[in-house]
């Protein structure tokens, strides 16, 4: 198990949620047709499609990077494992509702895999509930195998990297992003990753939580089940050893975003995807910019939290 106590801590710029909402309004339009941003109240996360383990993504939000890719590249290294359950301790709220982007633990699992974090942590007696999801290459058929974590493991357990949301799973106002038709050459999170950088270019800003991809289809990757026998010391080569798909909507993200890196040597960006189709992985942007419609809620996150951050350090596979 890797050190978790090796924790860094950054308070985030946090604005109002109108001034973030008009932000947010005037930038995506420069990559999507049809863009609506509002201020809601978080829908019922418990109801379809979402099925997660609370009602909303409020109270005390914050973010972490666990590990990093210099942990899984050029060569791996399988001692580091995370637990959920420490993980929401470290981040100062016990018992908080995480979700986000990650990697399975190898040792657990059997293979590696790609993980879709929902994890109610455990807190005062209460058991951890554990609603991940994790996607695989079918070694039948060399196609997306996404399972449900829980039918068939009882830890809370990742490895080697995590970019996650934490909060209270508690309804309040979200920031609600509608966008339709997409003009530019961005995903939906770079778009707004990258309308915060140029509206706050002196700050660090955060964002979390889950959007739909409601019509069209979008290109993910899987990793392999095993891991790369050579070291992989590119963006190209670590390309080349990933798997990669394209897949249906609707399909569930979960993401985090970092406008400008404080200093924690971070990955700015990470979203990974799930479906009721069985359909899964790590996403990249949709493939049908006619027809795309995406339903996001986000939550600027109060702190950032540095966890187990590596010594050693590269530039590969940081968005």
């Amino acid at each position: 198990m890797a050190d978790v106590s090796k924790t860094e801590k950054a308070k985030l710029y946090v604005p109002d949620l109108e001034e973030l909402r008009a932000v947010l309004q005037t930038g995506l339009k420069d990559n999507f047709a049809e863009v609506k941003v509002s201020v809601v109240e978080c829908p019922d996360l418990t109801k379809d499609p979402f099925n997660f383990p609370v009602r909303g993504l409020c109270g005390n939000p914050r973010v972490t990077d666990v590990g990093g890719v210099p942990y899984l590249v050029p060569v791996v290294q399988k001692h580091k494992e995370y637990d959920m359950n420490a993980i929401s301790k470290e981040l100062e709220l016990p018992g908080a509702f995480i979700l986000g982007a990650g990697a399975v633990s190898s040792r657990i699992v059997g293979m590696n895999a790609e993980l879709i974090p929902l994890v109610l942590t455990e807190a005062d007696g209460r058991p951890a509930v554990n609603s991940s999801y994790f996607s695989s290459i079918n070694p039948l058929d060399g196609q997306c195998l996404q399972e449900s974590y829980s039918e068939k493991f009882s830890d809370c357990n990742f490895g080697l990297l995590g970019n996650l949301y934490a909060c209270e799973g508690r309804p309040g106002k979200v920031i609600e992003v509608r966008a339709e038709k997409r003009t530019g050459d961005q995903s939906i999170v770079t778009a707004l990753r990258k309308t915060l950088e140029v509206q706050y270019p002196d700050q660090s800003l955060a964002l979390g939580g889950t959007f739909i991809i409601q019509r069209g289809k979008a290109k993910i990757h899987i990793m392999p089940r095993e891991f790369s026998a050579c070291p992989l010391n590119s963006d190209e080569e670590v390309n080349s050893w990933l798997k990669h798909f394209e897949v249906k909507a609707p399909l569930i993200c979960q993401s985090v975003l970092v406008s400008k890196d404080p200093g924690l040597d971070l990955r700015v960006e990470h979203t990974h995807c799930f479906s009721h189709h069985g359909e899964g992985g790590h996403y990249y942007i949709d493939t049908t910019p006619d027809s795309v419609e995406y339903l996001g809620y986000f939550v600027p996150a109060e702190f950032i939290y540095r966890i187990d951050r590596p010594k050693d350090t590269h530039a590969v596979r940081r968005d």
